[in-house]
């Protein structure tokens, strides 16, 4: 016989719950088969320490230390808008600083300056005094040119303490 169609029967049969023909049927069978009658005296072991174990009525302090415990789980599982709010807050401040740095206004460039260039004609200088000899490190060779005038060129700028003259021989 394959006794695996028989387990549920037998477990049935041993707390109680079948009767009439199922229940003989189940009798006559565990009659035959021996690892079906260990079956049902294991099943019968455990539901006898169950109803023992039932038997016991716990202290009302433990019901209220269980309910306390149940319902503050239920209160913490009832309210997760909580945890999360400070998360969405965060996120909504960080968009809205971001929104203001990118929508700021930019700071003007500054306007470049202005240049004038203006060539007046150079004042006529006769001098018969000799030049103050400057010594450079790199020496010119110069050669010996008729005398020019020099080159002056006022620059102006958009502050009017500033003014810029190159003289150019």
């Amino acid at each position: 016989m394959n006794c695996v169609e028989w387990e549920t029967r037998v477990a049935l049969h041993a707390g109680g719950d079948l009767v009439g023909a199922d229940a003989m049927e189940v009798e006559r069978h565990l009659g035959e088969c021996s690892a079906c009658q260990l079956l049902w005296s294991g099943v019968r072991e455990t539901l006898a320490v169950l109803q023992a174990a039932h038997e016991e009525v716990p202290a009302a302090a433990h019901f209220t230390a269980v309910r306390s415990r149940v319902m503050a789980e239920l209160e913490r599982s009832a309210r997760p808008w909580r945890r999360l709010a400070w998360i969405s807050g965060v996120g909504l401040a960080a968009a809205a600083l971001l929104l203001v740095f990118a929508l700021r206004p930019s700071r003007p460039l500054p306007e470049p300056p202005r240049l004038l260039a203006s060539i007046p004609s150079a004042p006529v200088v006769v001098s018969s005094a000799v030049a103050p000899v400057v010594h450079h490190p790199v020496r010119r060779v110069t050669a010996h040119l008729p005398s020019r005038t020099p080159l002056t060129i006022k620059l102006q700028t958009t502050d009017p303490n500033i003014v810029i003259y190159w003289i150019a021989d």
